[in-house]
């Protein structure tokens, strides 16, 4: 929020990880509420469930995934979804709890097809990271196959997962470019198209236009 507040060219996202929700009680949830109403702050997450690592317990994830899509909904701002290992789960509760209302983006997407188009459903956009260069990801670039190019957004989900021939070492916003290369390589695509359609992607799911000089 300090980076946001002191750059034009910085907006925020607030949330608690999966891997947090057990801290996530009512007075986090009060704080996050207040932060969730400022104008820079332009989506709320990353939130969602996370049962590969388990670092909170899956019932205290369920429950602060819910709570949050109810924030999200209050403040009508976008979601960012983190989902690892619990596919049935996150889109029970995207369901359940009408995250259809503000929508928002898979962030890090690395589900099948059928995931994505149900998430696509239930107005979701699809995020790659570096994770869809990696040589074993064959199935991730298929499922990126069939993403229409108008919800598709990229990421480098810094500093974590770099993308090839950088898999391995501290990730930075510089590598996007590789990402989108491939990306766009895999899919058939003009590198330029891809790199216009999903920042055209980005700033209609955030509303980052308002934020223009």
């Amino acid at each position: 929020m300090a980076l946001a507040d002191a750059h034009r060219d910085v907006v925020a996202t607030v949330g608690i990880h999966p891997h947090d929700a057990v801290h996530a009680t009512d007075a986090a949830l009060e704080s996050m509420a207040s932060l969730a109403r400022r104008e820079r702050v332009v989506a709320v997450g990353e939130v969602g469930l996370d049962y590969h690592y388990d670092h909170s317990p899956r019932e205290a994830q369920r429950e602060a995934f819910r709570r949050f899509v109810a924030l999200a909904k209050a403040v009508k701002k976008p979601l960012v979804i983190h989902t690892r290992a619990a596919p049935g789960d996150t889109l029970a509760i995207l369901r359940d709890e009408g995250a259809r209302d503000v929508g928002g983006v898979i962030h890090c997407f690395s589900e099948d097809a059928a995931f994505a188009r149900a998430a696509m459903d239930l107005g979701f956009d699809i995020s790659f990271s570096g994770i869809v260069t990696f040589k074993k990801s064959d199935d991730l670039r298929a499922a990126a196959k069939t993403v229409p190019l108008d919800r598709m957004l990229i990421e480098t989900d810094a500093p974590y997962l770099a993308p090839m021939p950088f898999r391995g070492k501290r990730n930075e916003p510089a590598y996007l470019a590789r990402t989108a290369a491939h990306l766009a390589n895999t899919l058939g695509l003009a590198e330029r198209d891809l790199r216009r359609a999903t920042t055209a992607n980005a700033l209609r799911r955030f509303g980052l236009d308002r934020f223009a000089r």
